[in-house]
């Protein structure tokens, strides 16, 4: 069931977020009166879910069925002089079928549902996309199509996806800002106590207790930012608080491609030890533990803190030891049989306060660009780390099980629209890469058109466009086979 709530949670992320990007290149080629002939949710190989369209003023409708002939026909034949098989293409007179078949209005767009739910697309008239309608490029030119608009036009067309894809990631968080405001947990709040290390962050020269006091000189008031400035600004060196001493750890070399590479927390706030809740029937209750208890020891060892106590636990599954709390300034002991899972069935309190910051309605307008642009900058410091083989961040790479996961198992709206903001923003600096088949690929040719007045002839348009897919293709296989191999060797 935790995987279908994910599952499906990211299938609605991802439709809401191709149904916007192509949303902005349909609406950018109406505004240049070049036509769309579909608009797709989800793919639609050989037959289709739903589709309709205004044809002649009349709005049709299909469901559960094949999809429209396109409107040529296709003729093969081998040339006996060079062995090679020819295509040709004619045109189907239009004049001679029905008044009603949806092909007979040119000028419409046919939108509909398909029925693999990943994507969706917009096929726009004259153009060498993804659909490959090598029949339609065959035909001359005509005024209403992409390929016969200025340069600047189809540039807007082309980044009309992206932007849609930035001002959705603005207006969700903005809405959230409004709504939730914005909360953290101030790395002094974390200070009090300090932090619990992995071993990676042990690796690094930091220890439990530390309490950070910058990163390269920098203050980070909110503590999750640290892990991220870390690697993100490639830092030199941590200054901490150890042992009431100020001390300055610098960082190995390699210290990026350890952060990335590991697959647990690396630093996070550690807390004393003090129950919140007790479960019904559990180990705690039955020994007569109660609300507010904070365990300072299992046996002879000290374990001031919760992960000192989840470290030292474990040791004693299945054995009977004796756990001293203090309640009200007594220190009280209690003999327990541990589980095999050596639980007590107890939730810890959370002594930290996280900090709230309320925005009204004009605050959060600022607010939001500022989160919007920051979201976008750091995306690209990713990117530019994981193209650097020095830090081997292609192999964390995930595909769509990575990208699931990060959805919680039960359903959020709050949590929900701050992830889908998120992925926009991933999916508006993917489209913009200058790769053939992506958005920036076509801008990147654009641009070319528009600085030496020299347009790239159709056929190498045909071939970058497939070797963009393939390019796709294969970082899809890697991105996905490499969540393949975590699921199985975890």
């Amino acid at each position: 069931m935790v995987i279908l709530i994910k599952a499906l949670q990211l299938i609605l992320a991802l439709t809401i977020l191709v149904v916007v990007h192509e949303f902005g290149h349909f609406i950018t080629a109406r505004i240049f009166k070049t036509r769309v002939e579909k608009f797709y949710i989800f793919f639609n190989p050989n037959f289709s879910l739903f589709r309709c369209k205004k044809v002649h003023g009349k709005w049709r409708f299909a469901f559960f069925s094949k999809n429209v002939p396109e409107k040529y026909i296709t003729h093969e034949r081998i040339d006996p002089v060079t062995n090679k098989k020819e295509t040709t293409y004619e045109s189907i007179d239009l004049s001679t079928l029905s008044s009603d078949d949806w092909r007979t209005d040119e000028d419409s767009t046919e939108f509909g549902i398909g029925w693999i739910p990943l994507g969706g697309y917009c096929k726009i008239a004259g153009m060498i996309d993804e659909s490959m309608d090598l029949e339609q490029m065959k035909q001359p030119a005509q005024p209403w199509e992409f390929r016969s608009k200025p340069a600047w036009q189809r540039l807007i067309v082309m980044v009309g996806g992206v932007v849609m894809n930035i001002i959705t990631a603005y207006v969700i968080f903005t809405g959230l800002l409004i709504s939730q405001g914005s909360q953290y947990l101030p790395t002094s709040e974390v200070n009090k106590y300090g932090i619990q290390t992995s071993e990676v962050a042990r690796e690094l020269g930091l220890k439990d207790g530390d309490k950070i006091l910058s990163v390269n000189g920098k203050y980070i008031e909110d503590f999750s930012h640290v892990t991220m400035e870390l690697w993100l600004e490639n830092s030199e060196y941590i200054e901490v608080e150890r042992n009431g001493e100020k001390v300055k750890v610098e960082l190995p070399e390699d210290a990026v491609a350890k952060i990335i590479n590991n697959s647990t927390y690396l630093i996070k706030q550690r807390e004393p030890f003090v129950i919140d809740g007790i479960g019904e029937g559990s180990i705690a209750q039955q020994v007569g533990m109660q609300k507010g208890d904070r365990i300072v020891k299992i046996n002879d060892i000290d374990v001031p803190y919760f992960d000192d106590f989840s470290r030292n636990i474990v040791g004693f599954v299945n054995q009977n030891v004796t756990i001293a709390a203090i309640r009200n300034n007594d220190t009280l002991t209690f003999d327990v049989q541990l589980s095999s899972d050596a639980k007590l069935g107890v939730i810890p309190a959370s002594l930290l306060e996280r900090k709230t910051q309320e925005y009204t309605f004009f605050e959060a307008i600022p607010e939001g660009f500022h989160k919007t642009g920051k979201e976008l900058s750091d995306y690209w410091k990713q990117l530019k780390i994981i193209f650097k083989p020095s830090n081997k961040a292609y192999e964390s790479l995930g595909g769509f099980i990575s990208i699931g996961s990060i959805f919680p198992s039960s359903f959020n709206w709050i949590v929900f629209w701050h992830w889908t903001a998120f992925l926009s923003i991933i999916l508006a600096v993917m489209n913009i890469l200058p790769i053939p088949a992506l958005d920036g690929g076509h801008v990147l040719f654009l641009l070319y058109e528009i600085i030496t007045r020299r347009k790239p002839n159709d056929k190498f348009m045909e071939i970058a466009q497939m070797v963009g897919l393939f390019l796709l293709l294969g970082l899809l296989i890697f991105a996905n086979g490499n969540d393949v191999l975590r699921f199985i060797f975890k």
